[in-house]
């Protein structure tokens, strides 16, 4: 009994790997592609969140906590600017994961993944901002806010809809409901 629950935490560790790993590769990926189409401060497609929907909508809320902290960990490590990446991918990752848990489990029958992706793209802005606001002490970034939530709901859209083929695709089997 115990060599199979062994066995199962191995490969819960191992999952978790391969999707941090892909997160931080999308997300990479994203600011390369950023820099190269020169986009406003801010605005990003959200790639990595297509594997964060795979573990909320897969995996379970644990797992998506525990990838998102690998994610923020991991990116500010590889920025070379630890403490100011971690505290602005933090604030949005934490205040765009909490949403988009409580948008699946309360709109559980009306609401899409691309709806959660499109609730998780507005907050993560809406938490970057507040932490840039509160770390530079200027309130007016407030602002910001605004036109962020045009390009939130755009990229939001678009990767709910890759996410949501990636769950229709990569369903392991055993895997739903863990966590």
């Amino acid at each position: 009994m115990e060599r199979t629950s062994s066995r199962f935490t191995t490969q819960r560790l191992t999952r978790l790997a391969l999707l941090s790993a892909a997160a931080v590769v999308l997300g990479y990926m994203e600011n390369l592609l950023a820099a190269v189409m020169a986009l406003p401060p801010g605005i990003k497609l959200g790639l990595a969140n297509t594997v964060l929907l795979y573990a909320i909508y897969l995996l379970g809320a644990r797992y998506a906590v525990l990838l998102m902290l690998m994610k923020v960990v991991l990116t500010g490590f590889m920025s070379g600017n630890l403490a100011a990446a971690f505290f602005y991918s933090m604030g949005g990752g934490v205040l765009s994961l909490v949403m988009m848990l409580l948008v699946k489990k309360l709109g559980r029958d009306s609401v899409s993944i691309v709806g959660v992706s499109v609730v998780g793209a507005i907050f993560h802005n809406v938490g970057q901002i507040l932490v840039a606001a509160l770390i530079m002490e200027t309130p007016g970034l407030l602002f910001y806010v605004f036109p962020l939530m045009i390009s939130a709901v755009v990229t939001g859209i678009i990767t709910g809809i890759a996410g949501r083929q990636i769950v229709r695709v990569l369903r392991l089997p055993g895997a739903e409901g863990q966590g």
